[in-house]
């Protein structure tokens, strides 16, 4: 696809295995809907991740009037790189198995109404600003994200899950929180909230732009994306058996209230811990330490 034909298009980024692909007979009718706009659509080839963020970087580079992303949190992911502090409209269909970014900035999450109220917003060029969240790793390499970044059990759960080849799907999921489970350690943190420093033993920092992870687990059930801020929730030192039982508080947006967890707000944060790997929006970004920055109004979301 050359620049010509993306530029004043609505690129549209589709991950055929979203929501591990059952979903994905639903891509015809979203385009339809958008196509109703009269914009010309231009769907943006991918097969990986890299590839896909590569396409909607040429894409926003190329002129294009909206970039559209349908799937999971992981495919918004990728686009967020390209769109991200430009003026470039972002939409969101979600087709993923979680969806929580799409929770998060208040959007639809049946995949249809999405496509109807981005078809609403296209036509009558309605927007709204929402704020982001900027990872810096130590080495400078720099990351966007929209969710909920996590650096503790959840992180270490991810990484191991991604060293599997075997099961496939959610059972590989559910045997690395049994594997880690039982490797269960507290580690020595480093939290500094706009420069003010906390030092302490803990199982699971989150740093949330919006509310959930994972799903629908309510995080930072207080974080909101159009306050500046990031919300960020520390679990401290506790055993297995408290964590598994703290997992249905989590879900309901209640554990804030227990005695081993504690809540702040900042507009930056620096973050140390050795041996972990944070995750954002559920994709590995870079090993700790790494400074993440709240920034206002980064994304413009189309909203009918």
């Amino acid at each position: 696809m050359t620049k010509t034909d993306l530029a004043a298009s609505v690129a549209v980024l589709t991950n055929h295995t979203a929501g591990r692909g059952r979903r994905h007979r639903l891509v015809p009718a979203v385009l339809e809907r958008l196509a109703g706009t009269g914009l010309p659509i231009r769907q943006l080839a991918a097969t990986t991740g890299a590839t896909a963020e590569a396409a909607c970087r040429e894409a926003v580079a190329a002129g294009a009037a909206a970039l559209v992303a349908l799937g999971g949190d992981g495919t918004l992911h990728a686009a967020l790189q390209a769109v991200a502090g430009t003026s470039v409209p972002f939409g969101v269909v979600p087709l993923g198995t979680g969806n929580d970014l799409a929770a998060g900035f208040g959007l639809p999450r049946d995949p249809l109404a999405a496509a109807g109220a981005l078809a609403t917003a296209l036509r009558t060029n309605r927007s709204r600003l929402v704020d982001l969240a900027r990872i810096t790793g130590a080495d400078g390499t720099q990351r966007w994200y929209g969710g909920v970044l996590a650096a503790g059990f959840d992180a270490i759960v991810n990484e191991r899950a991604n060293r599997m080849r075997w099961p496939r799907g959610d059972r590989r999921y559910d045997l690395a929180i049994l594997a880690e489970l039982a490797r269960l350690r507290p580690r020595a943190y480093r939290l500094e909230l706009d420069g003010t420093a906390h030092e302490f033993e803990g199982v699971l920092v989150a740093v949330g732009n919006t509310t959930s992870y994972g799903g629908g687990i309510r995080i930072c059930p207080q974080a909101d994306p159009t306050d500046g801020r990031l919300d960020v929730v520390v679990g401290l030192a506790m055993s297995r058996t408290r964590l598994i039982r703290l997992r249905p508080a989590a879900e309901r947006g209640t554990h804030l209230r227990h005695r081993l967890v504690r809540a702040y707000q900042a507009r930056e944060v620096r973050l140390a811990c050795e041996g972990i790997t944070a995750y954002a929006d559920g994709e590995r970004c870079c090993p700790l330490p790494a400074t993440i920055t709240a920034v206002p109004g980064a994304l413009r979301v189309l909203a009918a």
